[in-house]
């Protein structure tokens, strides 16, 4: 990984940290909690996981700007001040002593506006996953030039090996040019020299192909996706799960195509929803664009403001299921 090393290992070390104080937050998540319809956990963990990371990144690479999908104008109303403790207890549960005003600052280190080189951060991507106790992910990505360059997409409920579900959570990494990994989200002793070189599956004929999309359907259209499936022949049935995971998914050959298909016209896709999964399946070999065959345009703000949607594929089969896509009148 020469060139982006400290980069990379500041990442995973945050991301680790991170995926600790989260998965902490979701264990005290209660069907009580569920019936009230009560999001506190999901902000606590949100909050407290962009803080974490924001803190290490500034104190490693003080000079990179970090666009993040959280602000603290919110937690510093005096009426919060109960919510920032909480905050302020979970972090200490991972050994993280702060005070709310260092807090506060720490989450406000992701409000930057880009830039020739600038971090982006989703701190819990897939917020309905969390709070159901399934799939989400924390997704931190290094944009240069444009260009994604270094990611860290941590996944702390997907089991590191898919055939053991009691097996750790996964972190999966890449630097452009250099392949994509994964290793254990939970094991900090572990090497970067350890992990597993992950590659998207081989199919190329329909019936060995696997689809995933998103468990919620006001994220991408279900009755498409089942469309454009039954018109390439796909006859197994997609993987649904939440999050950036799905990214994971296709990077390791569990699923060969993930659709993330436009559910209203004025809707734009944010680049922390995207930019750490983008990498990690490109670098495992695989191919990702607009519903329209564009790459996805990392220069333009917080937004793709030059895409719409998003198809994920194992290389293969990428033109003939864009071709499906816009044969499928999704615009």
């Amino acid at each position: 990984m020469d060139g982006y090393q400290n980069e990379l290992q500041t990442a995973i070390a945050a991301v680790r940290q991170a995926a600790r104080v989260t998965q902490a937050v979701q264990k005290q998540i209660t069907e009580d909690v569920l019936e009230k319809q009560d999001r506190s956990p999901v902000t606590i963990a949100d909050y407290a996981s962009q803080a974490v990371i924001c803190h290490a990144l500034k104190e490693a690479l003080p000079d990179d700007p970090i666009v993040g999908e959280e602000d603290a104008a919110e937690l510093r109303g005096v009426d919060n001040a109960g919510f920032v403790n909480r905050i302020l207890e979970e972090l200490a549960a991972i050994d993280v002593d702060t005070t709310a005003d260092e807090v506060c600052s720490w989450i406000d280190l992701g409000n930057g506006t880009g830039g020739s080189r600038f971090w982006t951060l989703d701190p819990i991507d897939g917020t309905k996953g969390f709070l159901r106790g399934q799939q989400y992910a924390i997704s931190l990505a290094l944009i240069v030039d444009g260009e994604l360059t270094v990611a860290v997409l941590g996944c702390p409920n997907l089991p590191l090996d898919p055939d053991d579900e009691t097996s750790p959570g996964t972190l999966f990494f890449a630097v452009r040019g250099k392949g994509a990994f994964v290793f254990s989200v939970e094991d900090s002793d572990v090497s970067i020299a350890e992990a597993v070189r992950v590659h998207t599956g081989t199919a190329v004929d329909w019936l060995d192909a696997r689809l995933c999309e998103s468990v919620e359907s006001g994220h991408s259209s279900h009755s498409r996706s089942a469309q454009i499936a039954e018109s390439l022949g796909i006859t197994k049935e997609p993987i649904r799960l939440d999050s950036q995971a799905k990214y994971a998914v296709v990077a390791r050959g569990q699923a060969d195509i993930y659709l993330r298909l436009p559910t209203g016209k004025a809707y734009q896709e944010k680049i922390w929803d995207h930019a750490g999964g983008v990498l990690v399946v490109q670098e495992a070999g695989g191919t990702v664009s607009d519903i329209n065959g564009k790459p996805l345009d990392f220069t333009q703000g917080h937004e793709l403001t030059q895409n719409r949607g998003v198809v994920v594929s194992n290389g293969p089969l990428h033109e003939a299921v864009v071709k499906a896509v816009q044969d499928a009148g999704v615009a």
